[in-house]
């Protein structure tokens, strides 16, 4: 039995947690959007992109990084743009698929 298998694997993704929150966030807030969650649910898409976006730097996926900070721009709460519409109901979704995708690709190696 080798320490590698006793132990578990070699890697860790960290960014998977905070991409499944943030995509739960992404999904239910088209439920209760323009409600008075709204600029809550920025704060915490906004906060986990910047967070996924560092997960993805310090496993050199660097990648990931431009999409991320698309992600926190697109949804920041301190200075809103305003969108609306089907594209934007559509991004909600695009943008939980990546957080997932990004969750499970993102691995670094595990620090002994």
């Amino acid at each position: 039995m080798t320490n590698e298998n006793r132990y578990g694997p070699a890697f860790q993704r960290n960014a998977l947690l905070p991409g499944i929150i943030a995509a739960a966030c992404l999904i239910f807030s088209q439920l209760v959007m323009r409600g008075t969650w709204d600029t809550g649910f920025t704060y915490v898409i906004a906060i986990f992109a910047l967070i996924v976006a560092w997960f993805a730097v310090q496993a050199r996926h660097w990648w990931w990084l431009p999409i991320f900070v698309g992600v926190a721009v697109a949804w920041n709460p301190v200075y809103p743009f305003g969108f609306e519409g089907q594209v934007w109901v559509g991004a909600h979704y695009v943008a939980a698929a990546l957080f997932i995708v990004a969750g499970i690709l993102i691995k670094s190696p595990r620090q002994e």
